[in-house]
């Protein structure tokens, strides 16, 4: 019969060995392969930096980098054009729409002051604001909109899950 001194066998010091082993393996995947979500101004950095690289992308009509901010199936809401709801139909579209040509047709510009973003507890965040477009080769292409873009945090990366555009109006400011 074991003596009071043990535990399951083991002395206290093999057990407090063993259980902080078995700890340590328990929180290891966590820790080697999650990071955690940014929150407060570092969050809002993070979710406007992401932004102003898809942007980017987009002006570029640089689609491959412009889809690697785009969850698989993203559900993109446009009151003009409808719902497409994968990054496969996004790019088609986008390949087959502003970038047909080598050049997109159209340079998007976030309109001052009106972009701002909302933590989602355990998703992520909203970017929401207004923003206009510019046609290059035709100026009757100007428009303005609004947008909300949900950002999900998975698996340490940001992607975008939910788009809508809406509210699209002519345009003649700069």
């Amino acid at each position: 019969m074991p003596d009071s001194t043990d535990f399951f066998g083991l002395t206290p010091v093999r057990f407090v060995i063993v259980f902080l082993t078995l700890l340590a393996l328990a929180a290891a995947p966590g820790i080697l392969s999650a990071q955690s979500m940014p929150a407060g101004d570092k969050l809002e950095k993070t979710i406007l930096e992401m932004d102003s690289l898809f942007w980017q992308a987009y002006n570029d009509c640089d689609l491959n980098t412009m889809m690697s901010f785009v969850d698989d199936d993203v559900e993109f809401y446009h009151d003009k054009g409808g719902l497409l709801n994968s990054r496969e139909a996004l790019t088609t579209a986008m390949k087959n729409g502003l970038c047909r040509g080598e050049n997109n047709e159209i340079e998007r510009r976030p309109v001052a002051g009106s972009i701002q973003v909302f933590p989602m507890a355990g998703i992520g965040a909203i970017l929401r604001g207004q923003h206009t477009f510019h046609g290059i080769a035709n100026s009757n292409d100007n428009g303005i909109a609004y947008f909300f873009h949900l950002w999900a945090f998975r698996d340490g990366e940001w992607k975008m899950t939910r788009v809508f555009s809406y509210d699209h109006a002519p345009y003649s400011g700069e």
